[in-house]
C-alpha cells in the first residue's frame, strides 16, 4: 500500500500547483477524501434543519425569523470562517489555548495534508469544521427565541464564533490543544458543538430576559409540528455526516459511528416517548419523539466513535430520559430559555460527555487501525475524571464569555438586542421583515395596531361582530327557505 502523504512545511499549500501535480501525493486513497466532502455536504443539512426545527416550535409571527437566521448564519459563520475562524481554531503553530493566524485569510490552505488527518487536503478539512462552526452558532440562536432582534444576533454570531467556538475546538481537536493532549474523549462535538452552545443558549436567555406573556394560549406552544418532524428528519440525516465523518478517514470505525448515530436517535425517541406517556397517561407526542431523537444524536456526538452498538444505545437512551426528565428546568432556573437549546444541547451534551468516560472501548477506537482510547470499562477510571474536566471548563468558558459578549452588544447605542414590546407581541416576522410572513395575510389584517404592547381590542371586536353578522345573516336565511319548503308542502 502506498505510504501516507505527509505534511512539508516547506511547501504549507501542499505545492504549487502550476509545477506539480498535488493530486498525486493522494493516489490510492482517494475515497478518504471523497468520502469525507461528501459527509460535509449533509451536515449542511443540519443548518436548514434547525432552522424548520425552530420555526415549527416558534409560534408562527415570530417563526419566519428563525427560518431566516438559518440561512444568515450559515452566510455569517461562513466569511467568519475564511477570515480568521479556521486559522484560529486549527493553525499548526496554535499554543494550547487558541490558534495564531498562520492561517489568516485562508493562507496556505489548499493541498496539503490536513492537521486532523494526512489522508484529507487540508481545503476538505476546513470545509467540513465550518459547517460544525455554522451548526454550532445556529443552535446557539435559539436563546433569542421569538424576542432577539436579527441583527444583534448575527453580530453576536460573527463574534461568539471567535472567541467561544474557535478556541474550545483548538483545545478539544487541534493536536496542540490542552484538551486533546489531557486527553478527553470527544469524538464530534459534545464539547465544541453541544456543551458550549447549549450554555451559550441559556446566556443568550438570560441576558434579554423573559418573553412577555399577556395570557395567549400560544404561548410556549410550537404553532407547526410538520414542521418540526421535517426539521429533525434533515438534523437526524445530517448527522450521518457529522459523526459518521469525525473519523476524517473512510475506516470501519467511520462506518461504526454511523450506525451508533442512527441507533442513539432511535433508542433517544424511544426514551423521551416513555416519559411523555408516564407523563401524560398514555398519550403521545410528536414533539416529544422529534425532541427525543435529537436528545439520542447530541448524547451520542462524543462518543459515537468510542462505545459499542449496545452502550450506544444506552447513551440515547439515558440521555432522553434526563433531558425529557427536566420539563420544567426553565422554572428552576428562572430563565425563559424557550427552545430547550440548553436542556438538549447543554444537559445532553454533559450526559453524553460523561458517558462518553465511562463507556469507551479501545477495542472501538482501535477499528481506524490506529487510535487506542480506553475508557473506565477498559480499567481506565480516570478517563471519567477527564470527561468531567472538559465538561466543567466548556460550561464556564462559554456561559460567561457569552454572557459578558452580550452585555457588551446590549449597551452599544443604537445595536439594541431586544425588540421593543410592542413588536414582540406582535411578532418579530411583521417587525423585522417587509410584506412576508408565515401563513395567510388576511389572519394579520386586523391585529396590525398595537398600543402599550398589547393588541387593540377594537380589531378583535370587528372580526366578532362579522361572525356574529354572518351568523345572523345565515339563519335568516336559513329560516326563510324553511317558511318557503313549509309553504309549498301546505
Amino acid at each position: 500500500m502506498a505510504e501516507a502523504p505527509a505534511f512539508d512545511p516547506a511547501f504549507p499549500s501542499g505545492g504549487n500547483s502550476l509545477e506539480v501535480d498535488v493530486n498525486a501525493q493522494y493516489v490510492g486513497f482517494e475515497y478518504h477524501y471523497t468520502y469525507l466532502v461528501f459527509c460535509g455536504f449533509i451536515v449542511w443539512l443540519i443548518i436548514p434543519g434547525i432552522g424548520l426545527l425552530y420555526g415549527g416550535l416558534a409560534r408562527r409571527k415570530s417563526a419566519l425569523s428563525l427560518l431566516f437566521q438559518s440561512i444568515l448564519v450559515a452566510a455569517v459563520t461562513t466569511f467568519q470562517w475564511m477570515f480568521w475562524g479556521y486559522s484560529l481554531a486549527y493553525s499548526r503553530t496554535a499554543n494550547a489555548f487558541i490558534g495564531d493566524f498562520a492561517n489568516f485569510g485562508m493562507k496556505n490552505v489548499a493541498a496539503a495534508p490536513s492537521p486532523g488527518s494526512p489522508y484529507i487536503p487540508e481545503i476538505v478539512f476546513c470545509l467540513y469544521q465550518m459547517l460544525f462552526c455554522a451548526c454550532t452558532v445556529q443552535i446557539v440562536i435559539g436563546g433569542s427565541f421569538e424576542r432577539g432582534r436579527i441583527l444583534p444576533s448575527l453580530i453576536f454570531g460573527f463574534f461568539w464564533a471567535t472567541i467561544v467556538y474557535c478556541p474550545i475546538a483548538c483545545w478539544t481537536w487541534n493536536s496542540n490543544g490542552w484538551l486533546y493532549k489531557l486527553p478527553s474523549l470527544d469524538f464530534a462535538g459534545g464539547g465544541p458543538v453541544h456543551i458550549a452552545s447549549g450554555w451559550a443558549g441559556l446566556a443568550y436567555a438570560f441576558v434579554l430576559g423573559k418573553r412577555k406573556h399577556t395570557g395567549e394560549k400560544s404561548h410556549g406552544k410550537p404553532h407547526n409540528t410538520t414542521l418540526v418532524f421535517l426539521g429533525t428528519v434533515l438534523i437526524w440525516f445530517g448527522w450521518f455526516g457529522f459523526n459518521g465523518g469525525s473519523a476524517l478517514n473512510a475506516s470501519i470505525r467511520a462506518m461504526y459511528a454511523a450506525f451508533n448515530t442512527n441507533t442513539a436517535a432511535s433508542t433517544g425517541a424511544i426514551g423521551w416517548v416513555m416519559v411523555d406517556m408516564i407523563r401524560n397517561k398514555g398519550k403521545f407526542s410528536v414533539v416529544g419523539a422529534c425532541e427525543g431523537a435529537i436528545a439520542g444524536l447530541v448524547g451520542i456526538t462524543p462518543a459515537a466513535g468510542y462505545v459499542s452498538v449496545w452502550l450506544a444505545a444506552v447513551i440515547g437512551f439515558l440521555t432522553a430520559i434526563v433531558c425529557a426528565s427536566l420539563q420544567d428546568l426553565n422554572d428552576w432556573l428562572r430563565i425563559d430559555e424557550g427552545l430547550y437549546v440548553f436542556k438538549l444541547h447543554g444537559i445532553g451534551g454533559m450526559v453524553g460527555s460523561f458517558l462518553t468516560g465511562i463507556f469507551a472501548d479501545q477495542a472501538i477506537s482501535a477499528l481506524d487501525g490506529a487510535t487506542l482510547a480506553p475508557g473506565a470499562i477498559n480499567g481506565n477510571g480516570i478517563q471519567v475524571g477527564k470527561q468531567l474536566a472538559e465538561i466543567t471548563a466548556i460550561s464556564s468558558y462559554s456561559f460567561v464569555v457569552s454572557c459578558i459578549l452580550l452585555l457588551v452588544l446590549k449597551y452599544i447605542p443604537g445595536l439594541g438586542l431586544r425588540v421593543s414590546e410592542e413588536a414582540e407581541m406582535l411578532g418579530l416576522d411583521m417587525d423585522q421583515f417587509f410584506d412576508e410572513q408565515i401563513g395567510d395575510w388576511a389572519e394579520f389584517e386586523n391585529m396590525s395596531k398595537i398600543t402599550h404592547g398589547e393588541v387593540r381590542e377594537q380589531g378583535m371586536r370587528d372580526v366578532e361582530r362579522k361572525v356574529e353578522s354572518n351568523s345572523d345573516s345565515e339563519r335568516a336565511s336559513a329560516e326563510r327557505q324553511t317558511e318557503q319548503v313549509d309553504g309549498k308542502a301546505n
